[in-house]
């Protein structure tokens, strides 16, 4: 099996405990080598994830009566990091990729998954960054006229999962997500950063299947990938 074939999934709108399982599998299958490197590409319905940070479910802000009321589902996962919400119009990527040889280092694939994102937004004229002590990838909002100080809003959310160096879970990026569910949280425990979208930036709504291809091309240029055929 070629090494650095990738085989792209895009699966839609998939109930998150459906895509979770389907992780799991396709880990045992990548552990084995019978599937090569895999992207999964798909949108979750409305859930509010908790990644293994003890303090996760504090950070729900909403009541269970009003997440019910608007069809939220609250689920633990097996992923780092914090308290996220996913939902239609944001895309999801979950790359079940072989880190060995030479990619065995968390900090790294994080970064590389902040660095197709960044790209991304690049190829819609946004400039986004990294921001030091926080993972995902953010966006310059404001800029305070006193202090000079440039306020940042997250566009593209991290957490990852690495089992015997084989990838799952992933990355979150907003493209025509209505933001406003994430009032429901304390999105990944930071309480004084904003969240926004591709669509809100650029002022349009761009094609899901186009944002799929440049995370698609993306991917494959920072992870030295060629898609399988």
């Amino acid at each position: 099996m070629n090494p650095a074939s990738l085989h792209v999934r895009r699966l839609g709108l998939v109930p998150y405990a459906e895509a979770l399982e389907l992780q799991r599998r396709l880990v045992d299958d990548r552990k084995a080598d019978r599937i090569p490197d895999t992207l999964l590409l798909l949108q979750h319905p409305h859930v509010v994830t908790i990644g293994v940070k003890k303090d996760g479910r504090s950070h729900i802000l909403a009541s269970p009566e009003r997440l019910l009321s608007l069809g939220v589902e609250v689920l633990d996962t097996g992923r780092g990091g914090d308290v996220t919400y996913h939902g239609p119009g944001q895309l999801v990527g979950y790359p079940i990729v072989d880190l060995n040889p030479d990619r065995r280092d968390v900090h790294r694939y994080v970064r590389d998954l902040e660095e197709v994102m960044i790209r991304v937004c690049a190829d819609y004229g946004l400039d986004a960054e990294r921001l030091k002590g926080l993972s995902g990838t953010w966006i310059p909002s404001t800029r305070d006229a006193r202090s000079g100080q440039v306020a940042y809003e997250k566009i593209g959310a991290i957490g990852v999962r690495i089992s015997r160096w084989i990838s799952s879970h992933g990355f979150a990026f907003n493209v025509t997500t209505d933001v406003e569910f994430f009032k429901l949280i304390v999105p990944c425990g930071i309480a004084d950063r904003g969240v926004t979208s591709l669509s809100a930036r650029i002022g349009k709504q761009p094609a899901m299947a186009d944002v799929e291809d440049r995370i698609v091309g993306r991917f494959c240029e920072v992870f030295g990938r060629t898609l399988a055929a």
